[in-house]
C-alpha cells in the first residue's frame, strides 16, 4: 500500500464515520429511546417493590419481637 493510497484509505474511514447515516429512521429511534425509558422505568418500579418489601419485613419483625416481649412481660407478672 502507497502513502497516497494509505492517505486516502484514511480519509475515506474518517468520512465513513462522520457520515451522519443511521440505519433507523426518525420513527425507529423514537421507539427505541421510548423503549429504553420504559426499561429504566422497569428497573426502578422493581427497585422501589423490592426496597419497599424489604421495610416491611424490618417492621413486620420489630413488631413481632415487641409483641414477644410483651407477652414474655405479662406472662410473668407484668401487668
Amino acid at each position: 500500500m502507497t502513502p497516497e493510497e494509505r492517505t486516502q484509505f484514511a480519509a475515506e474511514i474518517v468520512a465513513a464515520l462522520k457520515a451522519d447515516d443511521s440505519c433507523l429512521n426518525k420513527d425507529e429511534q423514537q421507539w427505541v429511546r421510548l423503549a429504553i425509558a420504559k426499561q429504566e422505568q422497569s428497573i426502578r418500579l422493581r427497585q422501589a417493590v423490592i426496597e419497599k418489601t424489604f421495610a416491611g419485613l424490618v417492621w413486620a419483625g420489630i413488631v413481632g419481637v415487641g409483641a414477644v416481649f410483651l407477652d414474655y412481660l405479662k406472662g410473668h407478672g407484668f401487668k
